[in-house]
């Protein structure tokens, strides 16, 4: 099956060693090496590392000069954290990762179509269920002529 982008939700638990076990589906993508940091929201994203190199040109193509690139570039680069996964899909998620994203046991691992997302599972719970209406409002603007 072709990969489509990183699909789905998942509910793992970090163990006892702050390690969480990728969702199946996200591992062959993720197998040669990924970058964990800061997303919005207190959560976190991963990206394959060829992801994250994407995602850092854009980056890189903005002026110095724009405060809030250069304060974006600080926050994001400043908390990433590379590394390849075990033989069984885990990776260890850093202290300072953790306390930023609130992660203590539960976790929601999403799908964000070229990264995913790892929340505390009560975190994207309470996220989802205030954003269902404006989910609802959002379709037309967001994506003309989708539904």
């Amino acid at each position: 099956m072709a990969f489509l982008g990183f699909l789905g939700t998942y509910t793992p638990r970090l163990d006892d060693k702050n390690r969480l076990v990728l969702p199946a589906r996200f591992r062959e993508p993720l197998a040669d090496g990924l970058v964990i940091t800061r997303g919005q929201e207190r959560c976190l994203c991963v990206w394959p590392v060829a992801g994250f190199k994407a995602a850092t040109e854009q980056l890189s193509a903005a002026p110095l000069t724009s405060k809030s690139a250069r304060d974006y570039a600080r926050v994001l680069f400043a908390g990433a954290h590379d590394e390849v996964p075990d033989k069984q899909g885990r990776v260890t998620v850093p202290q300072p990762l953790r306390e930023y994203a609130g992660l203590v046991r539960d976790c929601a691992v999403i799908g964000a179509n070229t990264r995913v997302e790892i929340w505390a599972a009560d975190a994207w719970e309470g996220y989802l269920a205030a954003q269902e209406e404006t989910f609802s409002a959002l379709s037309e603007e967001a994506q003309p002529g989708l539904v």
